[in-house]
């Protein structure tokens, strides 16, 4: 006996409470198998891909693409055979339908508990030829969730639906869509080169060129916007509405101060070029600068504990943390995110690396998972790669400081005593107040100068 089973959003963790749908990995007539990837989804720390704990036939689909989601609404409909739902998998049954597979596994996130291999996607009709054919939009959603998606009739299931000149566009990020927009570029004619055909900033940015070489050769110029163009609102939601409240709250609640200097890296950039000649190709992966001032950022805080803190507001005490977990900021397709590299003060300049590395290339894909954003205890912020010199950065609550990082540029500067020209960085440090006075902060700002400045001091602590 069959039965169609409805899958709710799960708990994806960290105090999330909703999630926009930002891809469907199935279709209506899908055969999916236990745990298989059905929809991937936005949540304010991360995108995460959601695995189905059922294997059988989709039936139905909640929601388009762009909708946002409370935990615990319905997503699809899966016929299975006949199974118990796995505790707190998030779904429950209810008579009717048909399909193939059985079986549960009560998993909500890709790599968690078991998992099965994922089957060969393909379309089969909804209703076998031994049962009376029924269109698969037959399945009656839950009252309180949204509007499922209308599916294809059963006898059309084996047709592959495109979406048509109305339909959804293979792009996630709204700055991507605004660029666009500005440009009167429709994006339907634009070919996406990121994953599964996705359309990239620099996709769009290639067609913007190649209309303007089109115009100057005299053909046809792209239609733009007039000045009739409405004002564009653009939804507090997702990774950007996280930013903001986090960013609000840290300017509420801290009493914030910041100081900077100006500081000779000559010496760093030569340590550093040293470090990556040395023993030739076999050396193993290049040493980063922003690796080297991470690794200074932690002899720091050794010496200047009380920026590696937080403030317990409810229990009026400074709580004092014994690991450093150091976030960096990284500038994503989806906007600016802050991985965290775990026990940093653990690890030495080539480790911590190697973390910034694989942590910047999952936030490049979008594969960061909420753990991964979460947790630190201090954040280093270059905002050198955007060519600007100084900031003053806002703390990333509920931390204590974050160090930013100017580019590092030829300067004149007086070295020995004559005047001479020497890559110049800025630094500056913002930090709470409440942990620390400024005698505090800069000591710690000018003992991170002076391993920039001579890294042989940064010897005395490893």
């Amino acid at each position: 006996m069959a039965q169609v089973l409805e899958f709710k959003l799960p708990d994806l963790g960290e105090g999330l409470t909703e999630a926009e749908i930002v891809r469907w990995l199935v279709e209506v007539g899908d055969v999916v198998a236990i745990d298989q990837p059905v929809v991937e989804v936005e949540t304010a720390k991360a995108m995460v891909e959601v695995p189905c704990p059922y294997g059988g036939v989709v039936t139905a689909r909640f929601g388009e693409e762009g909708a946002e989601l409370p935990v615990g609404a319905p997503l699809l409909t899966v016929a299975v055979g006949s199974v118990e739902p796995a505790p707190g998998s998030g779904v429950s049954g209810e008579p009717g339908g048909d399909g193939t597979g059985s079986g549960a596994s009560g998993n909500v996130l890709v790599g968690y508990g078991t998992a099965a291999p994922a089957a060969r996607r393909r379309r089969i009709s909804p209703a076998p030829a031994s049962v009376t054919p029924t269109p698969a939009a037959s399945v009656t959603p839950t009252p309180a969730g949204p509007a499922p998606v209308t599916p294809a009739p059963a006898g059309r299931a084996t047709a592959t639906v495109l979406p048509d000149e109305h339909g959804p566009v293979a792009v996630v990020s709204p700055l991507v869509r605004k660029l666009a927009r500005q440009h009167g570029l429709d994006l339907r004619q634009v070919a996406g080169t990121g994953r599964d055909g996705l359309i990239l900033r620099t996709d769009v940015e290639s067609a913007i060129r190649t209309a303007d070489e089109d115009r100057t050769a005299g053909r046809a110029p792209v239609a733009r916007p007039g000045p009739e163009t409405p004002d564009e609102r653009v939804a507090l939601r997702g990774v950007r509405g996280a930013v903001a409240e986090k960013l609000s709250r840290s300017r509420r609640e801290i009493p914030d101060a910041t100081c900077w200097v100006d500081a000779d890296a000559t010496a760093l950039m030569a340590a550093r070029a040293a470090m990556n000649s040395a023993g030739g190709s076999a050396a193993g992966p290049k040493v980063s600068v922003l690796a080297l001032l991470a690794r200074i950022c932690v002899a720091a805080l050794a010496r200047f504990p009380e920026l590696n803190s937080t403030v317990d507001t409810d229990a009026r005490e400074i709580v004092r943390l014994s690991g450093v977990h150091l976030g960096f900021a990284a500038q994503t397709e989806r906007g600016l995110v802050v991985p965290v590299v775990r026990d940093a003060h653990t690890r030495n300049a080539e480790s911590i690396g190697a973390e910034i590395g694989r942590l910047t290339e999952a936030a490049r894909e979008g594969k960061l998972t909420p753990a991964q954003l979460t947790g630190g205890t201090f954040t280093l912020n270059n905002y050198g790669v955007f060519g600007v010199d100084g900031s003053t950065p806002i703390i990333n609550h509920p931390e204590a400081a974050m160090l930013g990082v100017g580019r590092i540029v030829p300067k004149p500067w007086v070295h020995e005593g004559e005047l001479a020209v020497r890559q110049v960085v800025q630094l500056s440090l913002t930090f709470d107040h409440r942990v620390c006075d400024g005698g505090t902060a800069g000591g710690f700002l000018r003992y991170v100068a002076d391993c920039v400045e001579q890294p042989a001091v940064l010897l005395r602590t490893l």
